[in-house]
């Protein structure tokens, strides 16, 4: 979102390219005649939907998926389009923005802007983690009486917006905590650490460009770099860094995904 908007915010949409009629869902039938000549006011990102903002009222909704990517650049960039760029949006000072989803898990909508919160995807969404409100206390209170363990909670985005698998795993891994513990039984100190681990888990990656594992890149085309900073995530096997030589980090499943830990110092 942050590259989307530093090559779109205050410019007006010249031309608009719609290859294919859908992704996850349709793209909706209008989308082309509502989007340009319009001039782009402003962003904003509700859990892992990005949010772009024009001036006749309308919001356009995009939610890259499982391999989708945003990629910006001058027009014309692309002489021969890949057969997986559905999307194209440019500008009349000559900002090009591609979706490139060979998946097609992602999906593009529009919807009233000052009825966002009230579309379907987002109406039952929870806190962002980054937010103020996402205190020890706000999460100790939030995690009672939830009988499932503490990272299916923490990936239930009705509770916590936003986090993905690699993310949850480093939290725990930081705040000692096991992933296989009831979301009940934190303690209000556990609470406080995760809560602090969260918030500084997603500011470093977010600073890093977010973890490039397999297709994921930025909106420059350049692969992130969090992943060279993960403590645990896909080191099963290596050492674990905070109990050293004699203890090696181990892997699990919950929910059909990958869980990384280390059995002697998260409790």
């Amino acid at each position: 979102m942050r590259g989307f908007r530093t090559a779109f915010e205050g410019q007006r949409i010249r031309h608009v390219t719609v290859n294919r009629p859908d992704l996850r869902w349709p793209f909706p039938l209008d989308l082309r005649e509502r989007l340009e000549g319009q001039d782009v006011l402003s962003f904003h990102r509700r859990a892992k939907y990005i949010l772009m903002r024009v001036g006749n009222g309308t919001s356009m909704m995009l939610h890259l998926g499982m391999s989708g990517r945003l990629l910006l650049g001058p027009s014309g960039m692309n002489t021969t389009p890949s057969k997986h760029e559905h999307l194209v949006l440019e500008t009349q000072n000559g900002a090009r923005a591609g979706l490139v989803d060979p998946r097609r898990f992602g999906m593009v909508d529009l919807v009233p802007t000052d009825q966002e919160n009230a579309h379907r995807l987002l109406s039952g969404l929870g806190i962002e983690p980054l937010s103020e409100d996402l205190t020890g206390p706000y999460l100790h209170s939030l995690m009672q009486g939830k009988r499932t363990p503490i990272k299916t909670a923490l990936l239930d985005q009705r509770l916590i917006v936003g986090l993905g698998n690699i993310y949850v795993c480093e939290a725990l891994f930081r705040s000692h905590i096991h992933p296989t513990r009831m979301a009940m039984s934190l303690s209000q100190e556990q609470a406080n650490s995760l809560a602090a681990s969260i918030r500084t888990i997603l500011t470093e990656a977010i600073a890093s460009g977010g973890s490039s594992l397999r297709d994921y890149v930025q909106a420059d085309g350049t692969k992130g770099g969090f992943q060279d900073l993960h403590l645990v995530y896909g080191r099963e096997g290596e050492p674990c860094s905070h109990c050293g030589t004699g203890y090696t980090v181990s892997r699990i499943t919950q929910g059909g995904r990958s869980t990384f830990y280390c059995a002697n110092c998260q409790k």
